[in-house]
């Protein structure tokens, strides 16, 4: 499987209801560097298990769409869009984020993750300003 093959297989997968998404896709001496709108976080092999589960308490469905997908060598790169729905409300899907992040693979597994999301914005269409409209 190459890597973008294995990029795409984990965010395809039933992230929100799958106990063994993290023994399945994560290297055992994974790192993810993530910069969110709540700050910088170092999340290893254990962080994922802890964070993942508490997805699978909070959302009914987490679905991914990209914009870019690209793989050089081990490296794979991505730009996509997080949908989800909750629990409590199963049948609204919601837009919660968008991400860009750069894998690096180890035995065929996620080992390193540099990524950097920011909050979706219900009115995104309506919102985007082109680079002259913002002030600085």
């Amino acid at each position: 499987m190459s890597g973008k093959e294995l990029i795409k297989a984990f965010y395809e997968s039933d992230i929100a209801n799958d106990s063994e998404v993290v023994e399945t896709y994560f290297h055992k001496d994974c790192e993810l560097h993530w910069s969110s709108s709540k700050g910088f976080l170092i999340l290893n092999y254990n962080d994922l298990l802890s964070f993942f589960e508490g997805t699978r308490q909070s959302y009914n469905t987490v679905r991914f769409e990209f914009t870019h997908l690209m793989e050089v060598e081990s490296t794979v790169v991505t730009r996509h869009t997080l949908f989800a729905s909750t629990i409590e409300d199963p049948e609204n899907e919601l837009a919660l984020a968008h991400f860009s992040s750069i894998w690096t693979l180890k035995d065929n597994k996620l080992y390193k993750g540099y990524e950097i999301s920011q909050l979706a914005d219900v009115n995104n269409a309506k919102s985007l300003k082109s680079y002259s409209e913002i002030k600085i």
